[in-house]
């Protein structure tokens, strides 16, 4: 195959990822404390035997996909009222415990099971620093504090119930991506500096619509330049064949 065509169709396949991507921060604008990602990618040199005309090896860049580049910028927060909302300003993820071991999340959007732990939306239990946070109907209203501290006050007696467990990494941006907005990491968790928590509101994505689509629309540009490029290559050695078919032997 000419060289200009596999140049072509790895900056095809480049640009089939970075759409994927881009398709998949839009899907989840709505998601509590989603975090966009762009594509990551990197020029790939190698030396390609020479063509017609030409003299030893030949040096041909390819794109190369590097994965992906997370972005870890706070989001807005948004209330929502409701009691077991909880989102973070600043540093830090919730501990939750999974059939796959313990995950991590910036998903605050909390409630309780038929057992009265507090859960994710999955259904995963949200990690107190003493395992499992409980909570009963005896326990009335519930009040969480900015350091995570969760408290009730029945017949004016103060209760302490526990205290979610927040934690973060030295480097957030590299954590393992395992789905339903949980992540996995090797790094070691340390306590966050500081701790700033909102009942009763989300940490929305940090998504921008706008500045997606028109990422979409540069991908959209550039994959079809490299289509008519490699299109104007095909047919340029077609006519080439043509030609040469016809040359009286």
């Amino acid at each position: 195959m000419d060289n200009s065509l596999l140049v072509s169709l790895s900056q095809q396949l480049a640009a089939y990822r970075a759409m994927d991507v881009i398709a998949n921060n839009l899907a989840n604008v709505s998601t509590p404390g989603f975090k966009r990602e762009a594509a990551k990618f990197e020029e790939y040199v190698t030396q390609m035997r020479p063509s017609e005309e030409q003299k030893g090896p030949q040096s041909v860049s390819f794109v190369k996909d590097a994965g992906v580049i997370r972005d870890v910028s706070q989001g807005n927060v948004e209330e929502t009222g409701a009691p077991y909302d909880v989102a973070i300003a600043g540093k830090g993820f919730f501990a939750v415990q999974t059939t796959a071991g313990m995950r991590y999340t910036r998903d605050g959007h909390f409630s309780l099971d038929a057992n009265g732990n507090l859960v994710t939306s999955q259904g995963y239990q949200v990690q107190g620093d003493g395992g499992a946070i409980t909570i009963t109907p005896n326990d009335g209203d519930i009040h969480i504090a900015p350091d995570g501290t969760i408290s009730s006050v029945v017949r004016g007696v103060g209760n302490q119930i526990g205290k979610l467990k927040l934690v973060d990494f030295a480097d957030s941006s590299i954590l393992t991506k395992q789905g339903a907005n949980l992540y996995s990491t090797g790094q070691t968790p340390t306590a966050p500096a500081t701790v700033s928590l909102q009942q009763g509101a989300l940490e929305a994505s940090n998504v921008q619509p706008v500045i997606e689509i028109s990422h979409m629309i540069e991908v959209m540009r550039a994959y079809e330049a490299t289509a008519t490029l490699s299109k104007s290559q095909e047919d340029l050695m077609r006519q080439a064949i043509d030609k040469l078919g016809q040359t009286p032997s």
